[in-house]
């Protein structure tokens, strides 16, 4: 290499991964484990091995089907594939990571759209209480989604059963934790 030659950054996705999670795509063989074991892979359209080794070649298109498939958002970060690897290749984080990067790029599959709703009402109320508040979780997702009358039937006997409160317990450092969210939108935007 030439003294006027540069280091070339990796700018894959497999790099990005990488620094903001500490897993390694490149450990991953293949075996097929993390697939076989995972309750979900039927209802993906990628299984989590293929989403592996697409991002194991650095090929930008497949990086792009990455981001738009349905597979990130279908994963329950159950970490059966991660108890299956002989790699310890930590799927989960790594699908939550592509997620956010999904979101981050405006690429959401659009069969992920209630997931993505229901995601982001969930963080709401985290934010706005310190802990999950069902009744917020429940108000929240039904603008989000449209889905007004879905499951309404059932409310009575949440209601009656003490599992839906209507005035939202709050933790008493509320602001702490609206501080951490207000970090992280700040760094999303960079």
């Amino acid at each position: 290499m030439s003294s006027g030659a540069h280091h070339q950054e990796d700018n894959s996705l497999a790099a990005k991964v990488r620094h903001n999670t500490q897993v390694h795509a490149q450990r991953c063989y293949q075996c097929g484990k993390c697939s076989a074991g995972c309750p979900l892979s039927a209802d993906m359209d990628y299984p989590p091995s293929m989403i592996l080794r697409m991002l194991q070649t650095g090929d930008p298109v497949l990086e792009d089907k990455i981001l738009r498939s349905y597979t990130i958002w279908v994963c329950l970060s159950c970490e059966m594939c991660i108890q299956r690897c002989p790699m310890e290749v930590d799927i989960p984080v790594m699908m939550d990571y592509l997620r956010q990067e999904s979101i981050r790029q405006k690429k959401v599959n659009p069969k992920a759209k209630n997931i993505v709703s229901f995601h982001k009402s969930f963080l709401d109320s985290i934010k706005y209480t310190g802990r999950l508040s069902e009744i917020l979780l429940v108000v929240d997702y039904k603008l989000r989604s449209w889905k007004l009358m879905q499951d309404v039937i059932l409310m009575p006997s949440m209601i009656s059963r003490g599992k839906l409160h209507f005035i939202p317990e709050r933790i008493k450092g509320v602001k702490s934790i609206s501080k951490i969210f207000s970090k992280v939108s700040k760094e999303e935007k960079k």
